[in-house]
């Protein structure tokens, strides 16, 4: 037993929430690191990092809503040392696949002078049950930019348990760990297993970058949707069409298929048919 906490930042975020839980469930101490916990976390309030840190043995570390935000990098560099200063000792890292700053991120903490585990992730197939694709599901589309371009989707239960594997077992320390899911698919082959999965029609509707960047700002405004459709285009571009073993290294299993995640969501409802 690790008898001071794990801080988790972003604890009610799609990763970090599964992170807390886990962790409790193996019966360690977590701090939740959120603007309204107990004691809080923001990203946009420097002053509550330390008291945050303050007694904490390891930190997960999660930017919102992602280190391609101008800033971002900034202040992950004065996040690693104010952690220094609190006495924590290792790090794991939450970071993007593909991504160049996500890449400037990782060598933040890479070179900050504490221990520090990396999960650099793909996709998330969760962005279709609780993220900001769940609701052009619900009317039977999915409409994505990239063309026919494929992406090795994973499963956040997977990204879950590769944080909780780095923060609890001493050997994952250094590491990089490339994480995806188990096959290359398209959108229209995702858009497949949904419609197999909730047993409804769900089509693939290719778009623009363009139309992306459109729907993205109708909900999250133009500079949201600046960001996220730059992500778009330098993830969809070939470079991360192929799959890794960062799972398999990390937890000695291969990644959970899309399709279980799909059948599973479909079953908990996360997608309920209107009445």
């Amino acid at each position: 037993m690790h008898p001071n906490p794990t801080l988790v930042i972003g604890a009610t975020g799609k990763t970090g929430r599964r992170v807390a839980a886990k962790l409790e469930a193996k019966g360690l101490p977590v701090r939740h690191g959120s603007r309204r916990s107990a004691r809080p976390f923001d990203w946009e309030a420097p002053e509550t990092w330390q008291p945050a840190l303050d007694g904490v043995r390891a930190a997960y570390v999660t930017y919102f809503p992602d280190l391609a935000f101008p800033g971002a990098v900034e202040k992950l560099d004065a996040l690693c040392e104010t952690a220094k200063a609190a006495g924590v000792n290792h790090l794991v890292l939450l970071s993007g696949r593909g991504e160049h700053h996500a890449r400037l991120g990782e060598e933040v903490v890479r070179s900050c002078g504490l221990e520090f585990t990396i999960v650099r992730a793909a996709w998330f197939a969760q962005n279709f049950s609780e993220g900001y694709l769940r609701d052009p599901i619900l009317t039977g589309v999915l409409p994505m930019p990239g063309g026919d371009m494929p992406e090795p989707i994973i499963d956040i239960d997977d990204i879950a348990d590769v944080a909780v594997a780095a923060l609890t077992e001493a050997r994952h320390r250094g590491q990089l760990y490339e994480v995806t899911g188990p096959r290359l698919m398209t959108f229209a082959e995702m858009a497949a297993e949904l419609s197999a999965a909730t047993g409804r029609e769900i089509r693939h509707v290719p778009i623009s970058f363009e139309a992306f960047h459109a729907n993205i700002a109708q909900s999250g405004g133009d500079f949201v949707a600046d960001v996220f459709t730059a992500i778009a285009r330098e993830t969809l571009d070939g470079r991360n069409a192929h799959v890794t073993d960062g799972v398999e290294r990390a937890l000695g299993r291969k990644p959970r298929d899309f399709s279980a995640f799909a059948r599973a969501a479909a079953e908990a409802g996360l997608w309920p048919v209107a009445a």
